[in-house]
């Protein structure tokens, strides 16, 4: 079988962490049951996205990994034979934190990890205070439905990032995200911005002739208070080639169904043979950090 409805849940989050996860164990739950096989959460679901502001009493919401939110998502995919990705701020050790997707394949075992490669540190993401760059690498899993690989947020602006999951033989490329509005900005930014993000992600989906899923939150979030962040939702599934297949709205809770057929992989690789043509001889300076002219 290659094909496969996939889930994507949207929501916005409130202020306790067990109500979250209540909300979005239940959001899973009715996605197996409206038939989808691969279900992703948000980035960091389990809160508001506290990142806006540099604070050390946030790192009580991490937790370890596998533990409590692990093995309830667990449970649900084994009774429902799903695939999960799930989003969590993961407590490796004393000091040592990351920003972490879970791997659980639909008999309920843990298949992996992937922590976050790339950390960003803007106005109001204040991320690289709170999380390590990853070490797991670029990675891609084998699951009883289908092979996929996972990334998260920040690293959707990044080609090398989609392309290297890509080559290991990922037919689906999943990014759970938190990204939003600077209320102020959006007036004059906010169509561009949106734009910018939708578009780089169609575009990996071509260049890697693979099914590409963004699962964004919703929501005006303000921690600190202040303006804070407009969540502007709009998850959405491209095809390989890079059609937006579907999308949800900007404000509302959605469980975003998707059909996939993921023969269409081969086909679209088939006909578009990018990774076959590729100049692996003349990339060496992609490891450098600028060419420098002589």
């Amino acid at each position: 079988m290659t094909e496969v409805t996939l889930g994507l849940l949207q929501h916005a989050c409130g202020e306790s962490p067990a109500a979250n996860l209540r909300r979005t164990l239940a959001l899973a739950e009715k996605a197996a049951r409206k038939g989808a096989r691969i279900i992703c959460t948000q980035e960091l679901f389990r809160s508001q996205y506290f990142c806006q502001a540099e604070r050390h009493e946030y790192f009580s919401l991490a937790e370890v990994i596998p533990g409590p939110s692990t093995r309830a998502f667990q449970a649900v995919a084994k009774k429902h034979r799903v695939v999960i990705i799930a989003s969590l701020f993961e407590r490796r050790a004393a000091g040592l934190y990351h920003n972490t997707a879970v791997v659980i394949d639909a008999d309920g075992r843990l298949l992996g990890r992937y922590r976050k490669m790339h950390i960003p540190d803007d106005p109001l993401y204040h991320e690289k205070f709170y999380f390590t760059p990853g070490d797991t690498g670029f990675r891609s899993w084998d699951t009883r439905h289908g092979r996929i690989g996972v990334l998260i947020c920040w690293d959707q602006w990044y080609p090398e990032a989609a392309r290297l999951t890509a080559m290991q033989g990922a037919n689906l490329l999943l990014y759970p995200t938190a990204i939003g509005w600077h209320p102020r900005e959006k007036r004059a930014h906010g169509v561009a911005q949106h734009d910018a993000w939708e578009t780089i992600q169609r575009s990996h989906a071509i260049a890697n002739g693979c099914y590409v899923a963004a699962v964004n939150r919703v929501g005006h979030e303000r921690p600190e208070g202040g303006d804070g962040l407009e969540f502007w939702g709009r998850s959405f599934v491209a095809g390989p080639d890079g059609r937006v297949l579907a999308r949800a709205s900007g404000e509302e809770e959605e469980i975003l169904l998707t059909p996939l057929d993921f023969a269409k992989v081969d086909a679209t690789r088939t006909h578009w043979p990018f990774l076959r043509d590729r100049r692996i001889d003349a990339y060496s300076g992609l490891t450098q950090r600028f060419l420098d002219q002589p």
